[in-house]
This record gives structure tokens, sequence and C-alpha cells, in this order.
């Protein structure tokens, strides 16, 4: 059969496509678990579970040479929020209240562009297979069907700070964060997602109580963080700077990063007004509008205060999409420059939740999201997709190569 091709960055393979994978496979098969009592040998960071330990371990993309590295993050509980003296302190970041953590992964550093970019090429192989009537989307299975972006109008805005594989990708949407999070658990049958708030703030902190995870004085935030200070008004690769306690990069400065929850006013008088410790699951705000939406970390071009540990910033839709010439405007992409500072990081929970609350952790949480990708698909602006670990053996065996 006569190879037809498909347009995709050259490090690609045919498996570019996801739908939500049941998580009921034996767990000691996964990677990041030891099973048994003794701790694991090695240098890395163990953390105690029931059957065995988390352990550190490398993701690879499937159908790409791209991998990234996941760290355990033990279970615990915090003290979420800013204390009185913080510089900057907004009325947003208190009252303090304390939350209960249960373990998880996270990602060693935010996703970067190479990583990014293999879901950005769905969005051609999406509508090859369509065209092909290949794994056609139907109203019975459009439960577990993935939304890839729109190949970029002008990459130029978009890649302002460089498209570098290391680089830290910039400029989605939290719609299409959350997609490309159902993206990648489809295609390596795990459970990847957002991490909510809390979970962020804990690991940020990584045991700290200081404004910083890096200490009390901003100075010493140079050895850690890409900011206002030490960026040079652009992003760098992720993982140069000084990782915290539990090994992640770049949780303070470089980009900000994509959370679950909404910002609500009021800041955390809700959490604080439940029975102490809070769960992480109770004090998640599902959002309920279109913004603003939490972003976690601050970003290169911030100053030190706005890079706290405690620090929210609220994302503003509709004024990041200015420039957007297109209506409706892209549900996968802002076009101005705050966005130049936001990106993403992804968990995935030691214990996977149901394939509901998986499909609630991927996809459009209002209606005009649904509506406004709706419409754009109709356009052929984006494409959705379903996939399964098969892919790969379907996609080859109709010729689909790169």
């Amino acid at each position: 059969m006569q190879s037809r091709p498909v347009t995709a960055p050259a490090t690609l393979c045919l498996v570019l496509v996801a739908s939500l994978v049941a998580a009921d496979m034996a767990f000691a098969s996964q990677p990041g678990f030891v099973a048994g009592e003794v701790k694991p040998a090695g240098d890395g960071p163990a953390v105690k579970v029931p059957g065995g330990w988390m352990v550190a371990y490398d993701e690879t993309i499937p159908g790409t040479e791209i991998t990234f590295r996941m760290m355990p993050i033990p279970g615990g509980t915090f003290r979420m929020g800013s204390v009185d003296g913080e510089e900057d302190r907004t009325s947003d970041e208190g009252p303090q209240f304390d939350v209960s953590i249960e373990p998880f992964w996270m990602g060693r550093c935010e996703v970067t562009w190479g990583e990014y970019k293999a879901y950005m090429a769905a969005c051609d192989l999406f509508k090859a297979l369509e065209s092909a009537h290949v794994r056609t989307v139907t109203p019975e299975n459009e439960a577990d069907a993935v939304t890839a972006p729109s190949n970029l109008y002008d990459p130029t805005t978009t890649f302002t700070n460089g498209e570098d594989p290391l680089q830290p990708a910039v400029t989605m949407t939290q719609f299409a964060a959350r997609q490309y999070t159902k993206w990648l658990s489809g295609l390596t049958a795990r459970f990847y997602r957002l991490p909510t708030e809390a979970e962020w703030e804990y690991a940020c902190r990584a045991g700290t109580t200081t404004p910083w995870n890096s200490g009390a004085a901003a100075a010493a935030l140079e050895a850690a963080a890409w900011f206002a200070d030490t960026s040079d008004e652009t992003t760098h690769p992720v993982g140069e700077k000084e990782p915290n306690a539990f090994g992640l990069h770049d949780m303070h400065g470089n980009v900000a990063e994509w959370v679950l929850d909404e910002l609500v006013p009021g800041g955390y008088g809700r959490q604080a007004a439940l029975p102490q410790p809070v769960s992480a699951g109770l004090a998640a705000v599902w959002p309920e509008h279109l913004s603003p939406r939490v972003v976690r970390g601050g970003a290169y071009y911030d100053e030190a205060a706005q890079c706290r540990s405690a620090a929210r910033r609220g994302s503003e839709d509709i004024p990041w999409k200015d420039v957007d010439p297109n209506l409706p405007k892209s549900p996968w992409w802002y076009t101005e420059e705050p966005a130049l500072g936001v990106g993403m990081r992804v968990v995935r929970p030691f214990s996977p939740p149901d394939l509901a609350t998986r499909r609630r952790w991927g996809d459009a949480d209002i209606e005009s999201i649904r509506a406004d990708t709706a419409d754009r698909l109709q356009q052929g602006r984006g494409a959705r997709g379903l996939v399964d670990p098969k892919l790969p053996a379907d996609a080859a065996a109709e010729g689909f190569t790169n």
C-alpha cells in the first residue's frame, strides 16, 4: 500500500492521538512503583505507599523519542496560603488553612515544546484518520475523544521567546492543557492530569514555610528561578536552576503553571471554615466560569514577590486573546504577552479515579468552551480523534507515516 504522509515534527512517529484508557491493570507493572517492604536501592527519592514504594521514572511519549521525568511526592499535611508580612501578599492568599495531600508523581520540569509539539501535531493526524474513515468519532464514543489544537495561524507570537524543544511550552489555554493531559493519558494508559492548587503549593513548598522554597530572602531565589532579575526577559530551557527538596525544578519563575482551580472572591474562606485538615479534593475549586482560573509560580517577567510559593494569578481569557481575529476565538491558544509566561506541569496520582472522574479532569467544564470548540472543529480548525494503545498498528496498516 502506498504511504500517505502526514505533516508532523520529525521526532514523531505514528501515535499522536489519544482517548482515556481503563486503569485496571496490575499496579505493580506500572512504572514508578516498586513492590515490597524494602526500600529500593539507589540514590533517587522513594516514597513508602501501601504494597511498596513510589520512585522516580522516565516516561516516553509513545511514538516519539521524547522523554520526561516524573518525581514521587509524599503525602502529608501542610498549611496553605501566605502569612502576614510576606511582601505583596494579597487577600486572595488567605486565610491560611490545613490541607491533607495524598501521594502523587509530578513532572520534574514544566512541559516543554518538545512534549507539547507532539500533541500539536495530532491535529493533522486526526484529520487524516477522519478522511480515511479510520477510528471514527461517533455519538457512542465521543466522550473519549480528544481535541487537538488548531495549527498556529501566526507562530511568531507563540514562539516569541523561542521554540527550543527544552524550553517550556506556553500560551495554551487551560482547556488545551487539560486536553493535553487526556491525550497523554490515552497514549500511556496512565492517568495524567493538572495538579490542584493545593497539590501545586504543597509540591512547591516541599516542606518549607518560607516565602520561596529557596528560603526567606529574595536573594536566594536567584539560584532557583528564572524571574525578572535573572531571566533576560525570556524563558529558558527547563531544569537549569536548582531543584527544591522534592527534586522539582522551576517551581518558581520561568513560566507560571496552570492548576485546576478557579480564582474566586474571598480567597480561602470556604476552605478555612471546613473541619481541618481539608483534603485536596475538597479544597479544590472546580471552575464554573471561563476566567479567572489560577496559574501558579510566577513567570520570567515577574518580580520575586510574584513568584512566592503562595502567590496566585488569575487568567484573563478575553484580554489574553485580544488580537485573535477568529470568531469564536480559539479555545486552545492565547495571543497576548502575559500568556508568553503561562505553561503547565503534569501530575499522576498514586490512586487513579474512576473513568467518569478521569474524563472530568480532561474535558471542557463549561458550555461556552464546548460550543466554541465545536464551532472551530466544524470550520476545520482543530481536530478530534480516538485512540488506544492499538493506534500505532492501526495507523501503520493505513499507511500513515511521517
